[in-house]
């Protein structure tokens, strides 16, 4: 024998059992669960992964096909075109807008209206027909008078109708009572299908032309402008120019207020008859 005795466990007696840490230490907590063995039944599982979808999937994916859009209101649709003419005007309409307030696209708004004419001729619809029709003479001078005052009144009270029709080729389907009420007393009073047909345009452009003009001076009375619009721009100064003009700007206004709007229209359908129905005036292609 040696002089020195090996220590169990050492490599040197590798026959010798190595003793185990003891538990607690930090080598048996660190080497705790490593070792493979038979699992614990009663242990948790960890949860499996989601396996990625490969570019099969996405393929399969992008081809599905795309669920039904949301159904939308169309009260709500008309309501909201409503508003947004009669507060900021018809060129601030558009069909993405519409589609935004609505909590939508514009591809689901597709789905009602084929465009933003459609749309406009969807919130025109039934406008007129909550009006109900006064009862008209049976004389057809003064039935021609009567709808065309009417049609001036219910104007009147919806300002964001003018803009619409001012579009061009868009109306209410309702309102044709109207044009048909005009054109057929005008035939009753004497005149060829086309002068009856003009002097409907003739009517409508005034009954236009004086709201247009009474919506910019209300306008302009709500906010007054720093220059000065007719008949203020015209001064002394104008007289060897505009010399009845200078005599009666002062009371300008004064003439205007003093204005009847059925005067005025009879005033017309009077002339448009009296030039309609003179002999040699009134051929059938005239």
């Amino acid at each position: 024998m040696s002089g020195t005795e090996k220590e169990p466990g050492t490599a040197e007696n590798p026959e010798e059992p190595v003793t185990a840490e003891e538990p607690g230490t930090p080598e048996a907590a660190g080497t705790a669960g490593t070792a493979k063995g038979p699992k614990d039944p009663g242990a948790a599982k960890e949860p499996e992964k989601p396996e990625k979808p490969g570019p099969a999937k996405k393929r399969a994916a992008a081809r599905r096909p795309a669920g039904r859009p949301r159904r939308l209101d169309p009260d709500a649709m008309v309501a909201i075109t409503r508003r947004i003419i009669e507060e900021e005007g018809v060129n601030a309409l558009s069909m993405r807008r519409v589609a935004k307030e609505l909590g939508s696209t514009p591809m689901a708004l597709y789905h009602y209206v084929r465009d933003k004419d459609e749309l406009l001729m969807l919130t025109l619809s039934g406008t007129a027909a909550a009006f109900p029709r006064p009862e008209l003479p049976e004389d057809p001078r003064e039935r021609l008078v009567a709808v065309a005052a009417h049609m001036h009144g219910i104007l009147a009270r919806l300002p964001w109708v003018l803009d619409v029709l001012a579009l061009g080729g868009l109306t209410d389907r309702n309102a044709l009572w109207m044009v048909e009420e005009i054109v057929d007393s005008a035939i009753a009073c004497g005149l060829s299908p086309a002068r009856a047909v003009r002097a409907y345009g003739a009517i409508w452009n005034y009954v236009y032309g004086d709201l247009t003009f009474r919506r910019a001076a209300d306008r302009r009375a709500e906010n007054p402008p720093s220059r000065r619009y007719f008949p203020e721009m015209v001064t002394e100064e104008d007289a060897a120019e505009l010399p009845r003009l200078v005599e009666i700007k002062d009371r300008w206004r004064e003439y205007v207020a003093d204005y009847e709007v059925v005067e005025e229209l009879d005033a017309i359908v009077e002339g448009l008859l009296a030039r309609g129905t003179a002999p040699g005036r009134n051929t059938p292609s005239a």
